[in-house]
């Protein structure tokens, strides 16, 4: 499908607005505007005339064609404020007509729009922000609810932290396997046994390495959050020593909360829990993302349900109070009546928090390279499934403190932590929110630094490969100096 440009520079905006109708789709993207186009094609132009601004846009496709356009304010500096949200709207129309589909989340198509929301009710009150989000980019009403919601309780949390606040993130890049759906940076324990040790060692130098600038610098830590891959990979010792050797190189009397994924219950034993809780970690995630054995067969999971639920009980006779665990909704062959019977056990645990993402088909995931694509049908599914997310969660007394978006997710849906009172993941909010600097140890990882007040990130990659982070580990301790760089010259 070919969609062309005229006028105006709006090309990324216009692109992923048409993914959301047309997931799967190849799509290019021509300032080469020509008298006969080939269909399906989508036709976008900018022009003056009689003295104001017009957008028009013509669709073509299959038997569908379509033309509509839009007046947009002859004032050049309101034009610029209002054009890239005028021609969205004319061309959603269009598109929502060609397939029958409408959005979730209208137009919106950025990853946080609790951010957006936040920004519109601190300069305009809350009640602009839900008529901004439903009359002009045209979000559901219950979205537009949940949003207002979850903005409410990440509040509270975002005034937590300061101008010399900070978190911690820490990768374990290794998996016992790799999900269908992953397309993170990690390795199988099998193919990457022999870099473990070797990894670890360099990144226990890391940490203490980046302490020293922290203590240079005068930072406050807020949250750590040991994540991958799967941390429960490495062994209790190893567990054991990245934990005291955290605790040694930071100042922790600030730090609010310790998080490590547990996430894979096949990697969970009690010598590790115990390890994790004698260390001082407060919160652990454990996450079956389906107690349906089937489901888990076709994901490239390699243990049964019940293994979550014993994994799960033990971590609370361990003494955990606070243990997260993580679902997926439109998991390929997951039916609606399956996924509740998955919500409806794991309710009955009563964990403190419990993460619902929706399923997103990244590029580079193996579902994805075997010629699975983003479904319709399996974007229903999903909505079904996050609707009884929402009653089911609620009336057990669960609320949502955090919520964000990706690219390629089924139904254009969202994912959304919900927590009992006292146990929302407060390194997820400042993440999510970029409230503060977050400095990345480990392969994989992204420090992101934050000047207070400002939106712009100066980010700092550390390698991404295990073996590419032992080869150039001197290399990526240089790249981890500009972190004092940067507040030298913020002081």
């Amino acid at each position: 499908m070919t969609i062309y440009i005229d006028g105006h520079d709006y090309h990324y905006e216009t692109e992923n607005l048409v993914r959301l109708f047309y997931p799967n789709e190849k799509l290019e993207v021509t300032e080469k505007c020509c008298d006969n186009p080939v269909k399906p094609f989508i036709f976008t132009q900018l022009k003056k005339c009689k003295g104001e601004w017009l957008f028009n846009v013509e669709v073509e496709i299959n038997e569908f064609k379509g033309f509509d356009s839009v007046s947009v304010s002859d004032d050049e500096s309101e034009l610029e404020k209002t054009a890239e949200r005028e021609l969205a709207v004319c061309l959603y129309g269009l598109l929502s007509k060609c397939t029958g589909k409408k959005q979730p989340w209208g137009i919106l198509t950025g990853v946080r729009p609790i951010k957006l929301f936040r920004r519109l009710s601190q300069q305009y009150g809350e009640q602009y922000a839900k008529e901004y989000f439903t009359d002009k980019l045209l979000v559901s009403p219950s979205k537009t609810s949940l949003s207002a919601v979850t903005e409410k309780n990440e509040r509270k949390i975002l005034s937590l932290s300061t101008d010399r606040s900070f978190s911690l993130y820490i990768s374990i890049p290794f998996c016992p396997t790799r999900c269908a759906y992953c397309s993170f940076v990690s390795q199988t324990i099998e193919r990457a046994k022999k870099l473990v040790e070797p990894y670890f060692e360099l990144l226990c130098k890391e940490i203490a390495f980046t302490a020293d600038i922290v203590k240079e610098i005068g930072l406050q830590l807020e949250s750590v959050y040991i994540g991958g891959g799967t941390p429960t990979t490495l062994n209790a010792e190893q567990l054991s020593e990245l934990i005291r050797v955290i605790k040694d190189s930071f100042d922790m009397k600030q730090c609010r909360e310790f998080t490590i994924e547990a996430g894979r219950p096949d990697t969970i034993d009690e010598q590790k829990l115990r390890a994790i809780y004698d260390g001082g970690v407060d919160r652990i995630s454990i996450n079956p993302q389906t107690l349906n054995d089937d489901v888990l067969k076709v994901i490239g999971r390699r243990h049964f349900a019940q293994q979550t639920i014993d994994a799960y009980e033990l971590a609370e006779k361990i003494g955990f109070r606070h243990i997260n665990m993580d679902l997926i909704a439109g998991l390929p062959t997951e039916s609606v009546e399956s996924f509740v019977s998955t919500l409806d056990r794991i309710c009955e645990l009563d964990p403190a928090s419990i993460t619902v993402h929706t399923l997103a088909l990244k590029r580079s995931s193996k579902l994805t390279m075997e010629g699975r694509g983003v479904s319709t049908d399996n974007g229903d599914n999903a909505a079904a499934m996050l609707d009884y997310c929402e009653r089911k969660l609620t009336e057990c007394g669960y609320h949502p403190y955090y919520l964000y978006r990706q690219s390629r997710m089924e139904g254009n849906l969202e994912n959304v932590g919900w927590s009992k009172e006292g146990f929302d993941g407060i390194y997820n909010v400042f993440v999510m929110d970029e409230t503060h600097t977050i400095i990345g140890c480990g392969a994989g990882a992204v420090t992101k630094l934050k000047v207070p007040g400002e939106e712009s990130l100066t980010r700092i990659f550390n390698y991404k490969y295990p073996y590419e982070y032992i080869n150039g580990f001197d290399e990526m301790l240089k790249r981890k100096e500009q972190v004092k760089r940067f507040y030298d010259e913020l002081s």
